[in-house]
């Protein structure tokens, strides 16, 4: 055992997981590939968990906080005025597509679901809320209430009245085989029933991420979500979509995950990649909601000149070179290799994703941890999720090439063919 983990072992919580049977120490990064401290190269097919989106040591971002920093002021907080801070607003509140939308900004994810959800709650006066099963929103207290997948909740006990929906559950047995249309029939008569039997009048919200993270990258078919809202908009139920993961063009086929079931919501989340490893979260949301608040409120670090100096670069980075579309096109060239190659290798169960968010669905968690030694060995990070364990979920930087996606397609292959044989024998 090294010397670092030894000492991570003795001052780091045992629930902080580590990556692999010999965890690695990342020292360095340059364009989509990052290096350990013995000097091995891996190219970055999960980019710190979705954050490093445009990938390691990019001028136009680093150059922006060394700006910042020259000027001496890393701090203010935001009882005095940050033009970063309006600058990124004003442009995420014209990308979101909400009406008369304000921004407020946090660190994380997680805090940005807590504040999407004292929003709703106190715009409805309700404490009922509705997400969905095998959903992730976070660790914290409220967060994990709206978290459906066992692994990540830590007890029972919940600020909220939560129900838990259909929508990304098709491996069921009852749903198995339904085209899409019947599928989301069957969740929308769900949705009418449960608001029907479970809870009392005015819901708060529904919580949903258009493609589940922690849940191995299971997303409920396009269309399902403006189907649902048809029904909250029935009752003035308002809509959050939890796009920590899917912001930013990542799909490939929309700027947010929501875009591709054709819905804008009241609120939209965000974190992970927008500061390119730079903390920084927010929430984009109907001015009206965001302004209801009677307290006053603020986020210490949220909006801080540094972070909202690398977001206002990575943003415009994005924007400016278009890497919705190569998130397109190169993640066309993984996801179809890999279904072509799904074909062959019976250990593989499902293929699945859009854009550079995809998943491999393997039939034990002793495969996907093999699975994640066979590709490290071979110079490919990538990252592991599902409600069983059992999914290989892989996000590049959405700067990664043509050449790059052939290169980590060609790594996956081969380590699933490794295993597939193992499984054989």
């Amino acid at each position: 055992m090294s010397d670092l983990l030894a000492r991570h072992r003795a001052v780091i919580p045992n629930w902080v997981a580590l990556n692999y049977n010999e965890p690695i120490e990342i020292v360095s990064g340059k364009g989509n590939r990052v290096v350990d401290a013995d000097g091995k190269s891996y190219l970055d097919f999960f980019a710190g968990i979705l954050t490093n989106m445009i990938g390691y040591d990019v001028p136009e971002v680093r150059e922006a906080v060394e700006r910042q920093i020259a000027t001496g002021v890393v701090h203010t907080s935001t009882v005095y005025l940050l033009r970063g801070q309006v600058e990124l607003a004003e442009k995420i509140a014209r990308l979101s597509g909400i009406p008369d939308a304000k921004v407020f900004f946090t660190n994380s994810g997680t805090e940005a679901n807590e504040t999407a959800l004292l929003l709703a709650t106190y715009a409805r006066k309700s404490d009922q809320v509705l997400a969905m099963r095998q959903s992730y929103h976070g660790r914290s207290f409220g967060a994990i209430s709206v978290t459906s997948n066992r692994s990540w909740k830590n007890n029972s006990l919940s600020p909220l009245n939560v129900h838990f929906l259909h929508g990304a559950d098709r491996q069921l047995a009852q749903f198995r085989g339904l085209s899409d249309a019947d599928y989301i029939k069957v969740c929308v008569d769900d949705l009418r029933h449960l608001l029907a039997t479970a809870v009392s009048n005015d819901v708060a919200a529904l919580i949903a991420e258009p493609i589940q993270g922690v849940g191995g990258f299971t997303m409920a078919p396009d269309g399902l979500f403006a189907a649902y809202k048809e029904v909250l908009d029935e009752q003035g139920i308002l809509f959050v979509s939890d796009e920590v993961q899917t912001g930013w063009g990542r799909t490939g086929s929309a700027f947010f995950g929501i875009q591709n079931h054709g819905v804008t919501p009241d609120m939209m989340t965000f974190a992970k990649g927008l500061g390119n490893g730079f903390a920084v979260g927010g929430v984009v949301a109907r001015g009206d909601l965001m302004d209801a608040l009677p307290a006053a409120g603020l986020a210490t670090f949220g909006g801080n000149p540094v972070s909202m100096a690398a977001a206002n670069a990575t943003l415009d980075y994005v924007l400016d070179h278009d890497l919705q579309a190569n998130a397109a096109r190169t993640g066309k060239i993984i996801i179809d290799g890999l279904r072509e190659a799904a074909q062959r290798l019976p250990i593989v169960q499902d293929v699945r994703g859009k854009g550079l968010m995809f998943a491999v669905e393997l039939e034990s968690p002793a495969q996907a941890a093999r699975f994640m030694e066979e590709t490290k060995k071979a110079g490919l990070l990538a990252g592991k999720g599902g409600l069983y364990g059992t999914a290989i979920r892989m996000a590049p930087p959405l700067t990664l090439t043509v050449d790059e996606a052939a290169e980590g397609l060609g790594i996956i292959v081969n380590a699933l063919e490794v295993i597939n044989a193992e499984a054989a024998q």
